[in-house]
């Protein structure tokens, strides 16, 4: 099965980090109920709070309907509390996926080589 794996690297103002925190618990507990999403977490560096990741894997075909129907609504309000500074993408992406993501910056890398479970 074909998965796309998405890191971003995100940087959240400190006095935006409390209702950061919040919007991004709201979004997670929708993502869990979309089917073909692998992994959804979000890290925060232990050291600089301004300094957030967000770890995503679907299965490919998943990739669009989280974008389209899971992330939207929270688009605008995330947008305005965190840059996306970077993101990179894992993975054989469709035309489709690219356009949405192209969005974001996104630095797009093929497999090479080696092995998941």
């Amino acid at each position: 099965m074909n998965h796309i794996t998405c890191v971003f690297h995100l940087a959240v103002e400190p006095d935006h980090l409390g209702e950061f925190k919040s919007l991004i618990n709201d979004i997670v507990a929708d993502a869990r109920r979309e089917t073909g999403t692998v992994i959804y977490e979000y890290a925060i560096n232990a050291a600089d709070e301004t300094e957030i990741h967000i770890v995503e894997r679907y299965q490919a075909d998943a990739v669009l309907p989280h974008i389209n129907e899971t992330f939207a609504p929270y688009a605008q309000r995330f947008l305005a509390l965190a840059q996306i500074k970077a993101l990179y993408v894992y993975g054989e992406t469709t035309l489709d996926i690219r356009n949405k993501l192209d969005d974001f910056g996104a630095v797009y890398l093929t497999p090479l080589v080696g092995l998941h479970n």
